[in-house]
Formats: C-alpha cells, structure tokens, sequence
C-alpha cells in the first residue's frame, strides 16, 4: 500500500466497536467503507450512525469484501478464533481484540492462517500503543531504574454483574482474567517478557467463571510481577515497576495514562505527562494508525504488539486459568499450555 486511505470493515456492533469507528472516522487518513453483524438490522443500524456506505447482515460477506484493506474484530473473544478466521482464510489483514482467542491453541492457528496467507494480522492491544507507555518501556530499556525487579498491576470494576451478563457467561469466555487480567499480565510481558512460572488464585462463580484473580508471575532473573484483576470491586487501577535503581509509578489507569512519575534514587522525582495533541487518554487512534502505517509498510506484523508477544501472553493466560481451574465449554477436549 502507500499513501491512500485504509479502507476499514468493522466486524461486530458492540461497545468497543462503537469506540473504535468514533476513532477511526476521525482519522483522516482511515475510510470506514463496511460493518457485519449477526443480523442485518444491528448491521445497518450501525451503519446509519457512523454513514458507512455498506451493512452485512452475516459476517462472511464482510470478509470475502475486496474492498476492504482490514477488517477490525469486536466479537466477544469466544468468537475470534472463528471471527478472524473467516476473514484471514478470505485473504484480509485483521486487527482482532483482546483477549486475542479464549486460549493459545485458538491463537496459535490464527497467527499459521495469517502467515500462511501472507496477511497481517495484531492483537488490539492499545496500551502498546499508547505513547506513553512506549515512553515508560523507552526508559525501563535504556535502564533508567537498572534491572526491574517486581511489577503491580491491577484491573478491577465494581460491577455487580448478573449471571446473564457476557463477563459471566462461560459459553463467551466469561470471567475477570480474559476481559481484564489481560491488561495487568500484557503490561508484565511488555516489561519482562514472559514468565519462567507463576501462581494463581481465584474466587469462582457459580458458572464456573472467575470473579476475582490474583496471580503471581516469576522469571530466572528474580523478578516478580504481583498482577489482580476483579469484576466484584472497582479497583485503583494503577501499576508501579520497580528496579534496582528506582520506580515508575502510573497513578490511575496505567493501561491509558495521562502521566507516570519515575524515582530515580539519588533525583528528584521527574513526572512524564501525556501529549495534549496526542487525544484523549482513552483514544484507539494510536493501535489505528500503528495498523495503517505497518501495511503501509508491507509488514505482516507490528513490532509494538509483535504475534510472538501476543501468544507469549495467551500461554500465560491459559496457565493461569490452569492453576484456578476455569475451563471454557468448547475447550472440553482440548489441551491448555500447562506452562
């Protein structure tokens, strides 16, 4: 591709779809040209608020669309295997949500399908993205704080959430760590890399659905990441890496941060605030325009959320829910990473 706009299909019509297309069709450089739903209605409502010229009322006439240069999958994760999937075996480049599939097994066959077509494919993984984040890693690489030694991350809402609720319901990958811990246990990888072993607990639900987990991650270094996620309380949302030579504090939303402080021993405290020109805290422009420029580029990946990094993450997942016994109905007969 070069310079021309990126013509965008979006797959699924729920909330975190909505706040995408917002994004993107302010992007000048992004063309919105197609949505699919399960039904032509939601499809075509869709349609209507964000004036994308076409609705598809199935998901695979979205995907078999040749004018369309990537499709965005906003499924619940249970339906990203099949989601991303259908779009990669029709020949389009994905930038699917996360979790990025239910397990490492689902995700490990997309990432073959991707490259087997010679597609791009990432994981919607915005924190990567997110400027400040990339100036957080920036500094934690070039030693800032010397050798990291225990990262605290925590992700939790209040709820509460009825039995009937997508986050309880196992049938869609229901549960605390898939829609939140993945945020807590990416920030460790973007750190450290992933773990050599860990420990988990959880508090389930009657369907067998985490509410709450803590886990504790461990690497041949002697790090330590202390990670929680929870939907029975809204938790302070911060994160702190601390390494042999100082700290990085991010206050409040550490996944979308609006400033992090670093304490340097010996130094005052230096506070690296976000770009106003950068957005809001909470805009998807940066994962957009990360995909943008990479098929500008010819890539099949990006090196901000790199298709090793995202299995790597998967595997961690599934270990964890290993160790706390949460296992989805599809995955009956397989086999998890027992990392």
């Amino acid at each position: 591709m070069t310079e021309q706009n990126v013509r965008w299909g979006i797959l699924a019509t729920g909330g975190i779809a909505a706040a995408f297309t917002a994004d993107l069709v302010d992007l000048p450089d992004a063309e919105v040209v197609a949505v699919a739903s399960r039904t032509e209605e939601s499809a075509k409502a869709f349609a209507e608020r964000f004036g994308i010229p076409r609705a598809y009322g199935g998901w695979d006439a979205l995907a078999q669309d040749a004018d369309i240069d990537v499709v965005y999958v906003a499924t619940p994760h249970s339906a990203h295997r099949a989601a991303a999937g259908l779009c990669l075996e029709a020949g389009r480049n994905v930038l699917c949500e996360k979790a990025f599939t239910l397990n490492a097994p689902e995700a490990e066959e997309l990432v073959a399908l991707a490259k087997e077509r010679g597609s791009f494919l990432m994981e919607a993984m915005w924190m990567y993205c997110n400027p400040l984040i990339r100036r957080l890693k920036a500094l934690v690489d070039d030693g800032a704080i010397g050798e990291v030694r225990t990262v605290q991350a925590d992700f939790g809402l209040a709820g509460p959430f009825p039995p009937s609720h997508r986050l309880r319901d196992p049938a869609q990958g229901g549960g605390a760590l898939l829609d939140l811990g993945v945020y807590p246990v990416s920030f460790a990888h973007l750190l450290l890399g992933e773990p050599s072993d860990l420990t988990a607990k959880a508090v389930l639900s009657d369907e067998g659905v985490d509410l709450q987990t803590g886990a504790l991650l461990s690497w041949e270094s002697g790090a330590l990441a202390s990670l929680h996620c929870s939907l029975t309380g809204g938790t302070a949302t911060i994160a702190s890496v601390t390494g042999s030579e100082g700290r990085i504090d991010i206050p409040n939303g550490f996944f979308h941060p609006d400033r992090f402080v670093l304490h340097r021993d010996g130094r005052d405290p230096e506070e690296f605030a976000a770009d106003p020109a950068d957005g809001p805290r909470n805009s998807l422009k940066h994962e957009a325009r990360e995909v943008m420029r990479a098929l500008r580029a010819g890539e099949t990946e990006s090196p901000l959320v790199p298709l090793d990094g995202t299995l790597a993450v998967m595997r961690t997942l599934d270990a964890i829910r290993d160790r706390v016994g949460v296992r989805y109905p599809s995955e009956a007969d397989e086999e998890l990473t027992p990392a």
